[in-house]
């Protein structure tokens, strides 16, 4: 579809805000299908036979009812370009928006507001040996690597060449996708995002500037607990988390601006928004990078053989962050057999979580800290000059050029000391990121290339040294029955310092001193207990002798809720007890019991045990269950807001002042929910004044006042009529949804959601600001889930949601929403036999 005739049929909706509501809407619908028969009008091919330049023999894509690619190849290179070719197919503008954000290139396709987050893109780009890099994920990377993009790039020059032109997206945004190289998929910008914690450490500066570190460190609940370790003399006022806006990763929203109005096109400037990580979410937050992963030895199980379950959490949104695939091709000289299958991302090559012939594994974030913040003095004659223990040196300028809609390039300057990219500076001083993500081998998820053919423990071990990005506890089960995990990523070694503030660049005492030997970070080989599992929880062992982290650890909720439902047969006092089937691996991945809810009903009792209050004797008579339709859930996920906030005040003020607005703001969504528990459990002086009991008490009863007002902005009506789940929902937003009448063509949802970021089903989110648009919405979680069985592969189960599809129009693009919601799993089909029988659509590449 041309230009022309796309901006036509958006003119044709531009009057919509000048009709009745009901007229709006009306044309607003048919607007949007209009949209769709073009979305669907340039649909990709999946069935039947297309000739493809690159290819060197002929492959076989099978895909099946619920959209996943099974790809058969003759060789390697084949599978791999195959792989770019189909991930293409079906995701090719979210790829695009991804590569741009890895490349720092948004400005060129958005306009000038992206230009500061294009320039920190490339602060924190790979600038080192690109050969060592290569080879620090295998010998054979950049091969792949190469046949990946060279299927990405057939795929686009097929859709330039043809009558159907490139997908609809494209048409819309105004811009053309560009060829691929494989240093694309090496980006590091996705890889900042996704470890910690130069935002932690601005915020620790920013308290301990306001009242020291003493008071600061109240407001923390550190493991292992350690006190804060501010540098003498070390300058921290104006340092804040605002100072990262910019470095956002591919996760983070990216909105086009709105349509054409008065029949006019927008202008290149107008609207362009996204999403930069608030300074205020809540580093206790489970949905900022929360996930699910377990793994049973077979004497748990009802088949004798291991299941390992994992729900990696990522952001929610259209399309989902995850593909998945099924990759099969022959061995071949030095390269391994492959037949892996699983999910990953779509710009990047091989299987990041699934299974392969004889090892299934999975992931969830090991929260450890992977960068540090250096203040670098500078010269006070010369700015351009920093002080080091040699004396002053200059900074490294490096000048990059930026293409802008709509406008002329744009120049800036990117500086770098010996600690690295310069964030920011004043005249006295320069803040600096010392991170991984300089060192090779850490672009996020290429390590999986080395496990996705490991067949056994060892060689599982073995390619532990090459997972570097993200920082992971990788769980373990084979076919020979075992079970393991590691924990894994590139841990710096700080011999004299916590990582939990900025330190001195200038006097060389601050200086890593290596990386702690993969041996020496936490793994498990067929426990005792039978099992293992992990929720982002701290998970270092007494005594461990290494500084890797301590503030960015998810609270136990989730992961004792799983080692409850795994120990639940035991001891419930069943002789012999009940074994595990895929069944419970599925009621665990999508329980929504909440234990802090629990914690605080205890504590109400204790508070008000002969109240009469409706609202106290709906929380006693609740089972703390998160359920849909659950008054109870509703309001205690507001009491526990309320409760929090009540917590900062008093934590914040002092005899003499009270709390200050701005600091309550800051603390209140990250101050850690087990610290509020624990100050409600053991009321003291300090925080409750001179009878720390009655006044505990009091509060818990105001504050259940305080969330009934509350909720009744977005609920109406008596409390037994409240649904937790018409609050709280979750919708899966497209990049063009500002266009006119693109949220209706291409947004899915809102969809009612039970749990919250607590719950092993972990739906959590900020609270919006709008009655009636639900207040608490969903924006990270479990897009997908798998349950791997050891015993037969084919019963194994996953689902990912929204749907396998970025396409609008494509039968795959929502298809899966439903299942996903209702906490339910499509079978993932492994055997060939099993695979064609689930076969929908059959499509053979042939070489030119």
């Amino acid at each position: 579809m041309s230009r022309i005739a796309i901006l036509l049929l958006l003119a044709s909706t531009v009057s919509l805000a000048q009709q009745p509501p009901a007229a709006a809407a009306k044309a607003d619908a048919r607007a949007a299908g209009r949209l769709m028969q073009q979305a669907k009008a340039a649909l990709p091919e999946t069935s039947g036979t297309l000739t493809v330049a690159g290819l060197r023999q002929p492959v076989t894509v099978l895909r099946d009812t619920w959209g996943v690619a099974h790809i058969y190849a003759a060789n390697q290179h084949d599978l791999f370009f195959a792989q770019g070719y189909v991930a293409a197919q079906d995701r090719l503008f979210q790829m695009e928006l991804w590569k741009r954000v890895g490349q720092g290139s948004l400005a060129e396709i958005l306009g000038p507001g992206f230009v500061d987050r294009d320039a920190a893109a490339r602060l924190v780009r790979f600038r080192g040996d690109m050969e060592k890099e290569y080879a620090a994920y295998g010998p054979d990377t950049k091969d792949i690597l190469t046949a990946f993009t060279d299927g990405i790039n057939a795929y686009i020059a097929e859709r330039k060449a043809s009558a159907k032109g490139l997908p609809l997206e494209f048409t819309l945004a105004g811009f053309e996708p560009e060829a691929w190289k494989p240093e694309d998929c090496l980006m590091r910008m996705s890889a900042y995002s996704l470890t910690y914690n130069a935002g932690g450490e601005l915020y620790n500066a920013e308290l301990v500037a306001a009242m020291g570190p003493g008071r600061a460190a109240r407001l923390m609940d550190l493991h292992p607990k350690v006190q804060l370790d501010p540098v003498p003399g070390l300058d921290y006022a104006g340092l804040t988390p605002d100072l990262l806006k910019n470095f956002v990763g591919s996760d983070s929203r990216i909105q086009f601006p709105g349509g054409p109005r008065n029949g006019a096109a927008p202008e290149p400037d107008e609207a362009a928004e996204f999403s930069s990580p608030k300074p205020e979410a809540s580093a206790d937050d489970p949905s900022l990078f929360g996930s699910n992963d377990w793994t049973v030895a077979g004497r748990l199980t009802a088949t004798g053989k291991p299941l390992l379950a994992n729900d990696p959490h990522r952001t929610i949104a259209e399309p989902s962050l995850r593909y998945m695939v099924h990759l099969v091709a022959p061995a071949e000289g030095d390269n391994r057999a492959w037949d892996v299958i699983g999910s990953g991302e779509p710009a990047l090559p091989g299987v990041a979580v699934g299974h392969n012939q004889n090892i299934a594994w999975g992931f969830t974030i090991f929260p450890i800290d992977q960068q540090d913040l250096y203040i670098e003095q500078l010269n006070p004659v010369n700015h351009n000059q920093y002080k080091t223990p040699d004396g002053w040196k200059e900074i490294e300028v490096v000048r990059e050029s930026f293409r802008v809609k709509g406008g002329e390039p744009v120049t800036r300057e990117l500086r770098y000391t010996r600690h690295g990219a310069v964030i920011w500076s004043d005249d006295k001083r320069a803040l600096v990121l010392h991170w991984v993500g300089e060192e090779p081998g850490t672009a996020p998820y290429l390590g999986s290339l080395a496990v996705d053919r490991a067949q056994n423990w060892k060689e599982f071990e073995a390619a532990m040294e090459k997972w570097k990005l993200p920082s992971e506890n990788i769980v373990y089960a084979d076919r020979a029955g075992n079970i393991g995990e590691h924990s894994a990523g590139l841990a710096p070694l700080r011999r004299n310092w916590t990582g939990l503030l900025p330190v001195d660049g200038a006097s060389g005492k601050y200086e890593w001193s290596g990386f702690v030997a993969m041996r020496q970070l936490p793994h498990w080989f067929n426990p005792p207990a039978g099992f293992v599992a992990t929720a982002n929880n701290y998970v270092l062992p007494p005594q461990y002798p290494y500084k890797v982290g301590f503030d960015h650890w998810s609270s136990p909720y989730r992961v004792d809720r799983i080692r409850d439902l795994l120990q639940g047969q035991k001891a419930a006092g069943k002789n012999p007890p009940r074994k595990l089937t895929i069944k419970d691996m599925q009621a665990i991945q999508t329980d929504t019991v909440s234990l802090p809810a629990r914690q605080l009903i205890a504590l109400l009792r204790q508070a008000a045990p002969r109240s009469h209050d409706p609202l106290v004797q709906m929380l006693m008579k609740w089972d703390g269950n998160m359920r849909r339709d659950s008054p109870a859930a509703m309001l205690c996920e507001f009491w526990m807001n309320s409760l929090r906030r009540a917590l900062t005040f008093r934590l914040l003020q002092t005899p003499d002042e009270p709390a200050d607005d701005k600091l309550v703001a800051r603390v209140e969504p990250r101050l850690p929910l087990p610290l509020v528990i624990a100050h409600l459990r053991n009321p003291s002086r300090a925080v409750f004044g001179d009878e720390p009991v009655a006044e505990r008490n009091n509060l818990m009863i105001t504050t259940l006042a305080t969330a009934r007002a509350n909720i009744t902005r977005f609920q109406k009506g008596e409390p037994d009529a409240w649904r937790w789940g018409r609050t709280h929902t979750a919708s899966f937003r497209h990049p063009l949804d500002q266009i006119a009448a693109g949220a209706e063509a291409f947004d899915q949802g809102p969809v009612e959601r039970p749990g919250d970021g607590n719950t092993v089903n972990a739906t959590g989110g900020p609270v919006g600001p709008r009655p009636g648009t639900g207040a608490y919405t969903q924006t990270g979680g479990a897009s997908y889930r798998e349950i791997m069985d050891t015993a037969d592969w084919d019963n194994s189960l996953a689902v990912n949601s929204p749907g396998q599809s970025g396409e609008p129009g494509s039968p795959h693009y929502g298809d899966l929403i439903d299942l996903w919601n209702e906490g339910k799993y499509f079978p993932l089909s492994y055997s060939r036999g099993l695979v064609e029988k689930n076969a929908k659509d059959k499509l053979v590449l042939q070489p030119k």
